[in-house]
């Protein structure tokens, strides 16, 4: 696993003026898993200029859940064949749409609040 470097250690303010405190590793990745919430998730995709709606964070979800079960950020494949079973519709360009990125599961890990998967660059 890469070592962590905090890029960011300050409070951000979500919509109810709440403080959130999180640290983003040097890839963008949350180094806590841990802390995630769906304010967070917004906030991290407000780099992509992505308004999450519930289907954003339903695939999140279905993404944190690979993660729990098989102890592992997953790669494109084994994540699209995943997120298949929850909802046939899905595929890599529904993701690719949804998501505005090309680089599919490392973007699902990084708003999921995932570590970067371990094939990416």
């Amino acid at each position: 696993m890469p070592k962590s470097y905090v890029l960011r250690k300050q409070p951000f303010r979500d919509e109810h003026q709440m403080t959130l405190q999180f640290e983003l590793d040097q890839d963008g990745h949350l180094i806590d898993h841990n802390t995630w919430n769906a304010e967070v998730a917004q906030i991290l995709a407000n780099n992509l200029d992505i308004q999450l709606e519930a289907w954003h964070l339903t695939v999140l979800e279905h993404v944190r859940l690979f993660y729990q079960q098989y102890d592992h950020a997953p790669s494109t494949r084994p994540l699209i064949k995943f997120l298949t079973k929850q909802d046939p519709s899905i595929n890599n360009a529904i993701l690719q749409q949804g998501f505005n990125t090309g680089l599919v599961a490392r973007q699902l890990c990084r708003l999921a609040g995932l570590p970067k998967p371990a094939n990416c660059l």
